[in-house]
């Protein structure tokens, strides 16, 4: 009755399934593989960031250029506040509201964009407080240039003037006319009464959308398996009932049609 297995038709089908399986199995345990990465990336990123926190300030020079070791690190600054932008639809607690960002003016003759505080609200320039006059020293914790549309940074254009959606030296090139460190700086204690913006973990270090496409693409690979499984056996089940059919001449051996992998 199970003659029909070593025909060349079945040979095709269990070679089929003897490679989709293993390699089905492969591509889930790759995709785990990379979401677990990517929750060890996010423990690692909050460990760094509360240890950061407990670090004494360093020069900027010496933390420069901004990676996943550096940022988030303690940073000090010595300059003379410049341009001041602003930063909507930034929320804080739940809350929507804007950055105020001020560009610091540092030794090297680049400046640095400096997060000040946070407001509650629509970006106003006149709820902004301004900033202090003279030399002044920052403190606060190094933050990598952001990306619009990634880590909850909206992708947006066409903002009034004196306005930017990221902070990038490659968003404030065209706003400013000084060189811009590719980093940005958010102050410990928020300036003038203003809210202190608290430090993000670097990008693709969290469980974002990301992290659980990973998983979503997990349970599809081993799910696949077990549909390749089930066709096996649904196609065998259905070989055996025309085999047996034949056997009670039911169905003429000759007159007898191959299944389809519907079972219709």
């Amino acid at each position: 009755m199970y003659r029909f297995l070593l025909t060349p038709r079945w040979w095709g089908i269990n070679v089929f399934v003897l490679l989709a399986i293993p390699f089905c199995i492969f591509m889930g345990s790759w995709q785990l593989g990379r979401f677990e990465d990517r929750v060890q990336d996010h423990r690692s990123a909050g460990a760094q960031a509360a240890s950061a926190r407990k670090e004494a300030p360093r020069p900027l020079a010496e933390l420069l250029p901004v990676d996943k070791a550096t940022v988030g690190k303690q940073v000090t600054a010595t300059g003379r506040y410049g341009k001041q932008l602003l930063v909507p639809d930034r929320k804080l607690d739940g809350r929507s509201g804007f950055y105020v960002l001020t560009l610091l003016r540092t030794d090297s003759g680049r400046v640095l964009p400096v997060v000040r505080g946070w407001l509650p609200g629509a970006a106003d320039p006149a709820k902004a407080p301004a900033p202090p006059t003279g030399e002044v020293t920052v403190t606060g914790a190094l933050q990598a240039s952001e990306t619009p549309g990634e880590n909850g940074v909206p992708a947006r254009s066409g903002l009034p003037a004196g306005q930017t959606s990221a902070i990038s030296a490659a968003s404030l090139v065209n706003l400013v006319p000084d060189d811009v460190h590719d980093a940005w700086v958010t102050l410990n204690r928020g300036d003038s009464g203003m809210r202190a913006v608290p430090a993000t973990t670097p990008q693709n270090t969290g469980l974002d959308l990301k992290a659980f496409q990973n998983l979503g693409y997990t349970a599809e690979w081993f799910a696949f398996v077990g549909f390749v499984i089930f066709m096996w056996f649904r196609l065998l089940r259905r070989e055996v009932e025309f085999a047996r059919d034949a056997e009670l001449g039911l169905v003429a051996e000759g007159e007898r049609q191959q299944p389809s992998p519907t079972g219709v």
